[in-house]
């Protein structure tokens, strides 16, 4: 933010791994004068005050927010229109809504659900960061720094709204872009929520596997850890996250299904060129991308 800007007083609604870390990573860049916090969790806001990660603690989300120049909702996002309904009565009229949710239509309507229309000073956000970890514990200043944060702006969009929410990401180092809602969802329906679908449903089939306790993970390597890190994150938030974007996920998994069972079928007829051809494909066009992934 421009050096000489005042320093926003900010609330955060649900203190969380994200909502958490982007508190640390404002306060470090110090462009924020208080904190306030809420969550549903009594241990997280003493948490969240123990490490100084807030400056107060609401007694309800109204009371957080209340005062606040910018709000941010950072709950599962089937917890988003509930949390947002619980803030109203505490937001003014200048108060700047915004999110941090893994889905943004479903959050969209969420808002819409709440407010009967979408406030032009609420900002759709979405940080292309995170852990398998999940509380106030595990929050980093430094999380977002150097990821992407995207913006999707609606029609009835505050621009001056939308230039705060996308410094305020700016100042945690994190590089921000913006795109639609729909096209958002369809973009990490591919990139992050089908890969987390199927790393729990494959370390979900191993484990009903007989020897698994004795033999099959005792003598898992490093590929193993590598392929399923992501199925020791947040149960809830993911089942929330897949539940919100269910149908672009669906359709991808559909396509899965149909790419395994055509492996499935080289396998059962010795088709190992046609295989081997896949695997080839495949690395070429990890290595192509690798530089661009975050």
């Amino acid at each position: 933010m421009n050096a000489s800007a005042p320093a926003i007083r900010l609330a955060v609604v649900g203190l969380g791994l994200i909502g958490g870390s982007l508190a640390r990573a404002l306060r470090d860049a110090g462009v924020v004068s208080e904190i306030a916090g809420y969550d549903r969790d009594p241990e997280q806001i003493r948490l969240a005050l123990e490490l100084g990660v807030i400056d107060r603690a609401g007694t309800d989300a109204a009371d957080a927010v209340h005062g606040a120049d910018v709000a941010v909702i950072a709950v599962p996002v089937l917890a988003t229109a509930a949390a947002i309904a619980e803030c109203k009565a505490g937001l003014g009229p200048d108060t700047i809504l915004t999110d941090v949710g893994s889905t943004k239509q479903s959050v969209l309507d969420a808002v819409l659900s709440v407010f009967g229309d979408i406030p032009p000073r609420f900002v759709a956000a979405h940080p292309i960061a995170g852990t398998e970890k999940s509380g106030v514990a595990h929050a980093k200043a430094d999380l977002f720094r150097k990821h992407r944060l995207i913006l999707t702006p609606h029609p009835a969009q505050d621009a001056e709204a939308l230039a705060t929410v996308e410094a305020l990401w700016a100042a945690t180092g994190a590089r921000v872009v913006k795109m639609d809602a729909t096209r958002h969802d369809a973009i990490f329906a591919a990139t992050s929520h089908l890969p987390h679908l199927l790393a729990y449903s494959f370390v979900d089939m191993l484990d009903q596997l007989e020897g698994a306790d004795a033999d099959i993970f005792p003598n898992a390597g490093g590929g193993f850890r590598d392929f399923t890190r992501i199925a020791s994150s947040s149960p809830r938030m993911w089942h929330d996250i897949l539940r919100a974007n269910a149908q672009p996920v669906a359709e991808l998994l559909r396509r899965q299904i149909d790419e395994l069972s055509r492996l499935l079928a080289m396998i059962e007829t010795d088709r190992w060129d046609e295989m081997r051809a896949v695997f080839e494909r495949a690395r070429a066009a990890r290595e192509r991308h690798l530089t661009r992934i975050e």
